[in-house]
């Protein structure tokens, strides 16, 4: 499984029903699940993002299709990083001339 790093700002319509952000990421983690992705982690942020999530998927088709039907509900747009371990990387790295 791929990890990613998912950076999170609320939209004007996820502010508005803020009261209820810890619902709808438990929501988001199963609606993740019909995707093969699992959500290991979320947290809310202070700063430039209001929210940071590692997930893992299989693929990258399969996050993205979970982020386009994340954000057609319309609380959060989102950001996403690819995260490579250090494993990962190391096995970029041997692939340089």
């Amino acid at each position: 499984m791929a990890t990613y790093v998912v950076l999170a700002n609320f939209t004007d319509q996820g502010i508005r029903s803020v009261k209820n952000t810890t619902q709808r990421a438990g929501q988001a983690a199963e609606m993740a699940k019909g995707f093969g992705c699992e959500m290991k982690e979320i947290y809310w942020t202070l700063g430039h993002h209001d929210l940071v999530v590692i997930m893992e998927a299989p693929d990258d088709e399969s996050l993205s299709a979970f982020g386009f039907a994340l954000g057609s509900a319309g609380n959060v747009r989102t950001q996403t990083l690819r995260a490579f371990t250090k494993d990962e990387v190391g096995t970029i790295l041997s692939k340089l001339p």
